[in-house]
């Protein structure tokens, strides 16, 4: 099938328009929020950081696996700031001014993964510890014999 010049024009046309279509801003925000709470889990392992709206819905979440670190450097305080850092520049492109923070675990990415967020210029209006504590529920593990 042989085109004509007027159709080639044409599918030149729509192919610039899907181009143009798909390109997007990532740094434009889908909508604005001005407060809103960051959850961090901070294990002996890893350091999951997971930020929320008001109402408890996900906006946006990493942890220092998904960072590409591996290994005993997951848990560390170096990954846990790196985490901290990225979800605190996706929260100001987002326009978030202040910040309640829930805390879980006892790793040592706690504190770090804070004071990377609140780097951007977040206030933090409250801290809340939420590790889970056993009451004597189910018998412990037997002890780890090395």
């Amino acid at each position: 099938m042989v085109k004509t010049k007027n159709e080639k024009e044409i599918v030149e046309e729509k192919d610039t328009q899907e181009v143009e279509a798909k390109i997007s801003t990532a740094k434009t925000p889908k909508k604005k929020i001005t407060s809103g709470i960051l959850f961090i889990d901070a294990t002996f392992n890893n350091t999951k950081v997971l930020f929320g709206d008001k109402l408890g819905n996900t906006l946006f979440w990493s942890s220092a696996g998904s960072l590409g670190f591996r290994g005993a450097k997951k848990g560390t305080p170096f990954a846990a700031s790196k985490v901290g850092d990225l979800i605190g520049e996706k929260a100001a492109v987002l326009g978030v001014k202040d910040s309640d923070v829930v805390v879980r675990g006892v790793g040592s990415g706690r504190e770090p993964a804070i004071r990377a967020f609140m780097a951007h210029g977040i206030d933090i209006t409250s801290i809340k510890d939420a590790t889970p504590v056993p009451h004597n529920g189910p018998k412990a593990k037997k002890p780890r014999r090395v």
